[in-house]
Order: C-alpha cells, then sequence, then structure tokens
C-alpha cells in the first residue's frame, strides 16, 4: 500500500465520561477526501480510523502492520474547531508508539495544528518526520511520486516541514491548495468505501444527539460533508482558514487566509445521491459558511428539494446570525431536507461581537431572526462564547439570559479558547498568557482544560460560568417543556440524564 491515513483517538481524555455515549463520532472527512483524491491518481490507499473502531495503541499498530503502508500520515482534524490540536494527543500517543515498534515506517501529519504551528510540531515531535503546512493535497501527491521520504529528496516538495541532516527545522516553499475551478478534478469526492463498519456503511459513526433529536435511534448511521472549503470572514477565536496557509510564519493566523472555494452543484448532489444509496439520512454539511452565498446554497437545495429523498433526510449546517433574515430563503432551506440551523450568537453584548468578528457582523434583531427560523420549521443549535475579550460577569451573565430568552432545542456555550491558528492564540503568546501545557488542554471538555482569561475575569471564573451556564439551560423547564412538545418524552428524558455527567476540571480542584 503507497500511503495508509489515520484518523487518531483519544475520546476519553478529550470528552471525559462524554465520550462513552454522548459525544459524537464524526466519519474523518478530509482523510475521505484525500483519500479519493490520492487514489484517482493510481495510488493504494487505505484508511485506519482510530476514533471509530475505538483501538487501543498496540491494536492500532498492529492494524499498520497488516497495512504494510509505504507511508503513513496523520489526518488531525475533527468536528470543532479545536480538534485538530486536541487530537494531536492521539497521534503522537500512536506515532512515538510506531517508531518504536516498526522504526523503519516514515511518519508524516496533515492537520490544522501543524498548519499553525509547522516548526514547532518538528521540534516537539521526534516522531513525526515532516508535515504539511496546508491542506496538503498536491504536496502529498508530489511526495507519493517522488517515492523517496529521505530529506534531500522531500526538500525540493513545496508545503513540507521536516528536518535537515543536522536535525534543523526547514520550510519548503509554501504549497498549493486545490483551486475552486479544480475542486471537483482534484478533490473527487470522498472514499467512503474505506470506512470501516459493523453492520452497514458509517454506522460506527453517530451524530450529536441533538441533531437526531435527542432519540439515540437516529444517531447511526451518520455522515459529514463539505460542499465548500474555507470562510470570507476573519474571526478571532477561530482558526478554519489556516487549511488555506500560503505563507512560512513561524505562527500562522487563519485570519490572515481567509477565502472560499466551492464544489459545482452537480458534484455536491452527486455526494449526496451516492449517501442515500449508503442508507444515510443524518447529515452534517460541514461548511463553515453554507448559507452565506446565494448562488452557492440555492441551487444546491433546489436540487435536493426535487429528489425524493429529500424528505427523509435529517441535516444541518452552519451560518451566521445576520445571514437568515429571509423567511422565503428559509422555505427554501427546509425544503432540501436542513431541519437545523447551527447559528453563531457569540455574546448577547454587540460590542463584544463587534470585537472577534472584525466589525463584520451586521446589527440584527437576534429574537426576530429566531423567531424566523422556527417559524419556517427549522431548529436552532444556538452557539455562544464566554470569555471572550472584553466580557466582564455582567455580560456573560447576559448572554445566558439572551439564550434562554431564545430557547433554542440545541444550545452551545464554549470558554475562549487560544486555538492555534487563531489570532487569539498569537495575542496570548504575545501578552505572555498561560496556554494549555498538554495538547488536551485545548479541549472545551477535558479536565485540564484552560481557558483564556479576560482583563476582569480569570479562566477558573470562566470556565465556571460555562460549567453552571450549562446546567442552568438544559435543566430550565421552558427549555425541556419545548423539547418535550417537539420530541416527545423520550427526547426529554435523554437530556436529563446527560445533565447528570459531571465533567471534572483542575481548574476547580
Amino acid at each position: 500500500m503507497d500511503l495508509l491515513l489515520v484518523n487518531p483517538g483519544n475520546s476519553q481524555k478529550i470528552y471525559q465520561n462524554l465520550a462513552d455515549k454522548l459525544a459524537a463520532i464524526e466519519p474523518p472527512t478530509w482523510a475521505l477526501l484525500l483519500a479519493e483524491a490520492i487514489r484517482s491518481k493510481g495510488f493504494e490507499v487505505g484508511i485506519l480510523d482510530v476514533n471509530a473502531e475505538r483501538l487501543s495503541v498496540d491494536a492500532s499498530v498492529k492494524k499498520i502492520k497488516e497495512f504494510n503502508p509505504k507511508l503513513i500520515c496523520f489526518v488531525v482534524y475533527g468536528q470543532n474547531v479545536n480538534a485538530g490540536t486536541v487530537s494531536m494527543s492521539g497521534a503522537t500517543q500512536l506515532s512515538k508508539a510506531i517508531k518504536n515498534l516498526i522504526p523503519q515506517k516514515t511518519v508524516a501529519l496533515i492537520g490544522s495544528y501543524a498548519q499553525a504551528l509547522p516548526k514547532k510540531v518538528m521540534e516537539d515531535e521526534q516522531s513525526i518526520d515532516f508535515v504539511f503546512t496546508n491542506e496538503g493535497v498536491y504536496s502529498l501527491i508530489e511526495v507519493l511520486q517522488n517515492g523517496n521520504f529521505e530529506y534531500e529528496s522531500l526538500r525540493e516538495i513545496n508545503g513540507l516541514a521536516l528536518r535537515d541532516v543536522f536535525g534543523k527545522v526547514i520550510l519548503t516553499q509554501p504549497g498549493r491548495v486545490v483551486p475552486s475551478e479544480k475542486m471537483d478534478l482534484d478533490l473527487p469526492g470522498y472514499a467512503w468505501d474505506l470506512l470501516p463498519f459493523k453492520d452497514q456503511p458509517l454506522d460506527l459513526y453517530r451524530a450529536p444527539l441533538w441533531h437526531a433529536e435527542y432519540k439515540e435511534n437516529l444517531r447511526s448511521p451518520y455522515a459529514a460533508i463539505q460542499t465548500s472549503l474555507g470562510c470570507n470572514f476573519g474571526c478571532s477565536f477561530c482558526m478554519i482558514n489556516i487549511i488555506n496557509r500560503d505563507d512560512n510564519q513561524e505562527i500562522g493566523v487563519a485570519s490572515n487566509y481567509k477565502g472560499m472555494r466551492f464544489w459545482s452543484t452537480s458534484h455536491n448532489l452527486k455526494q449526496f445521491d451516492i449517501l442515500n444509496k449508503l442508507g444515510v439520512s443524518t447529515i452534517r454539511i460541514v461548511d463553515e459558511m453554507f448559507l452565506l452565498y446565494k448562488k452557492h446554497y440555492e441551487p444546491l437545495c433546489v436540487g435536493l428539494s426535487e429528489r425524493d429523498y429529500s424528505k427523509n433526510l435529517r441535516m444541518w449546517s452552519y451560518s451566521r446570525i445576520d445571514t437568515v433574515t429571509n423567511p422565503e430563503f428559509l422555505k427554501t432551506v427546509r425544503k432540501a431536507g436542513i431541519k437545523w440551523l447551527c447559528l453563531g450568537i457569540e455574546s448577547a453584548t454587540k460590542a463584544v461581537r463587534l470585537e472577534v468578528s472584525k466589525g463584520k457582523f451586521e446589527d440584527v434583531d437576534i429574537h426576530k431572526v429566531i423567531r424566523q427560523v422556527h417559524d419556517a420549521d427549522i431548529e436552532v443549535m444556538a452557539n455562544y462564547i464566554v470569555g471572550l475579550p472584553g466580557d466582564t460577569s455582567e455580560s456573560m451573565q447576559r448572554t445566558l439570559d439572551l439564550s434562554l430568552e431564545l430557547n433554542t432545542s440545541g444550545w452551545n456555550m464554549y470558554a475562549a479558547m487560544a486555538l492555534p491558528g487563531s489570532e487569539l492564540y498569537k495575542m496570548a503568546v504575545e501578552n505572555g498568557y498561560e496556554l494549555p501545557a498538554n495538547y488536551t488542554g485545548y479541549s472545551f471538555h477535558s479536565k485540564d482544560t484552560l481557558p483564556l482569561p479576560t482583563k476582569e475575569l480569570s479562566p477558573r471564573e470562566i470556565l465556571k460560568f460555562r460549567d453552571q451556564a450549562f446546567l442552568d439551560y438544559h435543566k430550565n423547564e421552558g427549555f425541556l417543556n419545548r423539547i418535550e412538545n417537539k420530541f416527545g418524552s423520550e427526547a426529554k428524558k435523554s437530556i436529563v440524564e446527560m445533565t447528570k455527567v459531571k465533567l471534572e476540571r483542575d481548574l476547580f480542584s
């Protein structure tokens, strides 16, 4: 085998007790895209999904030996913006075992943490032979075509960080990303057939509980696909655009690489047709800004609504609160099978929103927008962030109060984190803020999580507020009544059980 793409695990450390039954298990979208791109060039490719199969390190190494690949490449992303960093914990644990047990194997890595901090990865992780400094499609193809994984040969390939013969970290010239006009050709789909399964395709994967209307039997099979890549905004807390990196700065900042690329409507519809044939109706559209450009989403939504299977789809997609203000547009979205919108409300305080979204957040009536979405028979997963620059105890409380007033069927609140690749990370480094000591410390749910402070609030105060707010919201009678009325008593019971899971936090000990 020419290439084995590895999706690492370590969910217990990342999610604690949520990992057993509550945390989503998402297909490794970028590994699937890479696998299809690489094998379309004639290479033999495999995928090892350590996370989905819940493999131990020893079992993972055993399977790698069976695959016997020429090149092992960890693909380190995930369902949350912090996943590219927190999943480094599982990747490096396994890479060290590989170097110990099968040292002759070459180990590479693609992922958002390496894209943000390629030099640091190579200095910190001796078990990684080289990393890719952006999405890596063209660079990976060149590496495989070259076939020689030694420094003298690899240094001629763009888009890599590697060590020279003296151990010094060298960054080659920045690599190219796949342009929009070549997306259909050079990223031609998903290698679903390479994923593990038990009884049917994609049955080892499960949707977030809310996406399945808080019903366990609706969570699997589950798929996640992209119809576009990147984002045209430069929010300081986000690192999504780091995949587009085109420079060799020591600390990459995602807002410097903003921009969107699109697959064609016909290509995207074909991917939904494939999933339908595989028996999958619970689907996440991964795009950060799926509903931003009408010329992109409208023909896709219309095409989906014309398909017989659309009435059975249970999909969700992201959007910003200021881009879903048109009721007619919402009807089109709903007919396509999108039953949930994940909206980034972030904060109840306009000044805080403007601070982190580069002034591009339109001032809208949030209550009115949520009513319009609900009137279109679409549920809302509302995202909030506390501990953003400018936040105070009072502004965090206003955000919680707003969320209770909006009473959406889905609710997320995160403590602001200096995610590698975000502007907040570079700011934290420059200001000497304490950063997590381990990869898992960047997890929103881990025991050793460490949020950023603000001028008025410590990380402990912010995290304590967030964890209590989670309970306040999900135990609120208004919310529980909404869930029972919409989805039934079973759904309400699932939420009650969920609130009994306690997260341990080092900051509270």
